[in-house]
């Protein structure tokens, strides 16, 4: 049986170039993750707030070299994109923004980041996915992004703002963590939205 839509993005998409370095215009450099990046990786999920609202812990530096060479694999896969947020001008480790379950066919894929302590504050996570949200929608061709966070993490929810994405409602009880359940907040960007972001400071 034929289906009545052609698939917004086929397959090969990404995956038949090499995953590019985008920049933010604003001194940040969303690259590709490299083996050498482990340890910064580390000392960052050491910190509590990741354990807070991120549900992976980091016990060893090889145990990260694991994940950044599975981060590297997401491309080919295009499933999932990964990208190290760095000082376009020195290379210092900021954070991390990415494209998590990704499918092409339907033109969809959701949107995570987390930043280092020493980088918060700063507007590097909202800079780093207005950046990834503009190519993802603009370049790529993808028809809608989704982001979601705890309800109760409030700096997460002025980034999706601040990126442009607009809220969209509350899953309850979505997502496990150490805690127990969380509901989360679920925010959107669509094609043709027009630049949403708002400018740092706001």
């Amino acid at each position: 049986m034929p289906y009545l839509t052609r698939p917004v993005l086929a397959a090969g998409t990404l995956c038949r170039t090499h995953q590019p370095t985008l920049a933010t215009g604003d001194g940040l450099s969303l690259r590709p993750w490299r083996e050498e990046d482990a340890p910064a990786v580390f000392d960052a999920f050491q910190d509590p707030v990741m354990h807070q609202w991120h549900i992976r812990a980091a016990d060893s530096v090889d145990e990260v070299r694991g994940w950044i060479a599975e981060w590297q694999r997401g491309w080919a896969e295009e499933r999932n994109a990964q990208w190290a947020v760095v000082d376009a001008a020195g290379g210092r480790l900021l954070g991390r923004v990415a494209l998590r379950n990704a499918v092409l066919g339907d033109g969809v894929a959701e949107v995570a980041y987390w930043t280092v302590a020493a980088a918060r504050r700063q507007g590097v996570a909202a800079r780093a996915t207005t950046a990834l949200g503009r190519w993802a929608l603009d370049e790529v061709g993808f028809h809608r992004l989704e982001l979601s966070h705890a309800v109760a993490n409030t700096a997460s929810c002025r980034v999706a703002e601040r990126a442009g994405f607009a809220a969209e409602g509350i899953k309850r009880g979505a997502l496990l963590h150490a805690d127990g359940w969380h509901d989360m907040h679920l925010h959107a960007r669509v094609r043709g939205d027009g630049d949403r972001a708002r400018p740092r400071g706001e």
